[in-house]
């Protein structure tokens, strides 16, 4: 089991974050902080890139869950937090920023696949910690908004993310307006992949998304993610066919390769599936 924290800086349980990798190698980041609507501050970012960075360097995580106690998934940045930071420097605001930048970079290539799980209310930053997710879930209550110019503020290190998600022309219009977004628009804008009837509904939804992708190869899963990175970033072009022909050369002769093509043509499972049950 991987160790939270260091014993020299405070448990991301007292961050308002809780996380634990279960037998099969599921890793599930909780945010725990519903008194506060799992609005996030400084220390809840902290503890949230240490949990990653720790995955990252894990050979037992498989997949990762990122959910909240309580009834709403994230009010986004904790308001009082946010009003405290006009008593800093404009070099500590922008390191500050940074680290939210880094915890969303770190969370979108994060090599494992990501599912986030998402119940009553996901306001501002919350949909940027969704659209780095590789799947979303969510109830068919749920309520998003791109809340930050109510409050003088813009999207800004959430931006990429959410602009990636639903176009640059629907995200015009959300985040200059900054009006209430119902889940099935939600789903029509690519912010989230599957609705659920109640917040009850999510986890045996999560469990056949885990059979699912334990019946895939977990060295392919992870080259796959990488590739949809890949192609986003490059142009299509003669240096982009080199890396996509060489990337699948490669696996082609890899060992989980050639396994999952002999299963296949053996009518056999896989050596290497993973049983998320």
């Amino acid at each position: 089991m991987i160790s939270n924290s260091s014993s020299t800086s405070p448990t991301p349980e007292k961050q308002g974050v809780l996380f634990h990798i279960d037998e099969n190698g599921i890793a599930t980041i909780t945010l725990n902080r519903s008194e506060k609507k799992n609005a996030f501050d400084n220390h809840t970012i902290e503890a949230l890139l240490a949990i990653l960075q720790q995955l990252k360097e894990s050979s037992e995580a498989k997949a990762l869950v990122l959910r909240a106690n309580g009834s709403h998934f994230s009010a986004g940045a904790d308001l009082n937090w946010m009003q405290s930071l006009a008593n800093f420097s404009m070099d500590e605001n922008i390191k500050d920023a940074e680290n939210l930048a880094e915890l969303l970079h770190q969370l979108d290539t994060i090599p494992l696949p990501s599912i986030a799980l998402v119940q009553g209310a996901a306001f501002g930053g919350a949909l940027g910690l969704i659209c780095c997710c590789d799947i979303a879930i969510a109830s068919k209550d749920t309520l998003f908004c791109l809340s930050e110019v109510k409050l003088g503020l813009v999207p800004a290190t959430i931006g990429p993310y959410v602009c990636r998600a639903m176009g640059q022309r629907q995200a015009r219009r959300y985040m200059l307006t900054a009006e209430l977004i119902s889940a099935y628009q939600a789903k029509e804008l690519n912010i989230i992949h599957k609705l659920v009837s109640t917040p009850h509904a999510l986890a045996p939804c999560l469990q056949e998304l885990l059979k699912q992708l334990s019946r895939n190869s977990p060295n392919a899963i992870r080259e796959a993610k990488a590739l949809c990175q890949l192609c986003e970033s490059s142009l299509l072009d003669a240096s982009l066919r080199k890396q996509t022909s060489e990337l699948i050369a490669a696996l082609r002769v890899s060992p989980e390769g050639q396994e999952g093509i002999g299963a296949f043509l053996d009518k056999r499972k896989p050596n290497w599936k993973i049983s998320y049950d």
